[in-house]
């Protein structure tokens, strides 16, 4: 399994998938209209798609490893994109999911 593959993916499907919702919420809830809800959902599509992308044939795993990206990119989609600031519980729980990501797709298996 390719490691810069797989980081891709995921950065790939965060995007995809952050943003998708986050289209949403513009459209609903800052009433900018549908078209960012159609687009939305248009990302969101794109999401579950790329999460097949996979090489890792283990739907469980790959979507297990995928929540760590969420949440770390969730993170800095709302600095980016939302003016967040967080605190360093929020750097040290973002952390703590991407080590669990690396072990969950990177841990050597037999």
């Amino acid at each position: 399994m390719s490691i810069a593959r797989t980081i891709t993916l995921f950065v790939a499907a965060a995007i995809a998938e952050i943003g998708g919702a986050w289209l949403i919420w513009q459209g609903v809830r800052e009433h900018r209209g549908i078209a960012w809800i159609g687009a939305g959902i248009a990302a969101l599509a794109a999401y579950g798609f790329v999460a097949t992308l996979q090489e890792d044939s283990n739907f469980g795993r790959v979507l297990a490893a995928y929540g760590g990206i969420f949440v770390a990119g969730s993170l800095a989609w709302a600095i980016a994109l939302d003016g967040f600031k967080p605190d360093r519980w929020d750097y040290t729980g973002a952390a703590i999911c991407l080590l669990g990501v690396a072990v969950i797709m990177f841990a050597p298996r037999s």
